[in-house]
């Protein structure tokens, strides 16, 4: 279920931490009872007792060798003490682990219940992913679990289809690869200024590899203003001729955003070139 209804279309509702973990640990019910985890936590059984999942005998352990943090398992009983930080790493840990029980038999004996054996974890992780990103765009001021399992900020409305768009493959994998580089630096949690500052240099590299090809694609001029903007606003290199006194965080994503939609353009326009 994806669509908002009448007070959440009218303006933002912000669900704050307690409430989050509320809504959470009925997801988080849900998609144990539907088996979703079975692979991972393991399932009992009335004749043979219990069957480890891939996370061992000792769940306890195995988040605290991911996690690097104790007190955080059993989930249910652990909850109510969980701070941000831990709710999120608990998050992107069980986007790791879901997976959608596909073939098995019902034991009849007792009504002990479905016994999986084969499961489909892409299919798994997309559904959890679509159904704790309704929740995760309504915490604080908006975050989502992306698809390389990561919690990030949420993007600006309309902007959505930037982030996730690729670029031609003309462009080549390595354009690709640093451009997602960049966006994740942009977007991750708790990103800095110089996080968000290097995140614009990265894309401003992108162009300055592309240069030669951008001929005829844009204008000198564009062209000139494309590299003055990195140059000139104390982002790629320091001298005393640099404007400083400015917004820096607004102008920041300012940037970012207008180097990232003009990099998608001149690639474009390059690939009908070809």
């Amino acid at each position: 279920m994806t669509r908002k209804y009448y007070s959440a279309r009218k303006s933002k509702i912000a669900l704050g931490l307690e409430a989050f973990k509320n809504v959470f640990e009925a997801l988080f019910r849900l998609y144990r009872e539907k088996q979703y985890f079975d692979e991972a936590f393991g399932f009992g059984c009335v004749d043979s007792g219990w069957t480890p999942g891939t996370m061992g005998r000792d769940p306890a352990v195995f988040f605290l060798r991911h996690l690097r943090k104790r007190d955080l398992w059993p989930i249910l009983a652990k909850l109510s003490s969980y701070s941000e930080d831990d709710l999120f790493d608990v998050i992107e840990l069980l986007y790791d682990l879901v997976s959608q029980p596909t073939e098995g038999f019902y034991h009849e004996y007792n009504n002990c219940g479905m016994h999986y054996s084969k499961y489909n974890q892409p299919s798994g992780q997309a559904e959890f992913r679509a159904e704790i990103n309704e929740i995760l765009s309504d915490y604080g001021d908006g975050y989502e679990l992306a698809e390389n399992g990561e919690i990030v900020e949420k993007a600006d409305k309309g902007l959505e289809t930037l982030l996730s768009a690729r670029l031609p493959v003309s462009a080549g994998e390595n354009a690709q690869h640093k451009m997602e580089e960049a966006i994740a630096l942009f977007r991750k949690r708790h990103a800095s200024v110089t996080d968000r500052q290097n995140a614009v240099v990265m894309l401003a590299g992108i162009f300055e590899a592309l240069r030669p090809k951008l001929k005829g694609i844009i204008t000198q001029k564009d062209e000139s203003d494309l590299f003055n903007i990195a140059n000139n606003f104390e982002i790629r290199h320091q001298n005393e001729k640099q404007k400083t006194q400015y917004d820096k965080p607004l102008w920041l994503s300012w940037m970012f955003y207008f180097y990232l939609a003009t990099l998608h353009f001149a690639t474009r326009k390059l690939d009908v070139r070809r």
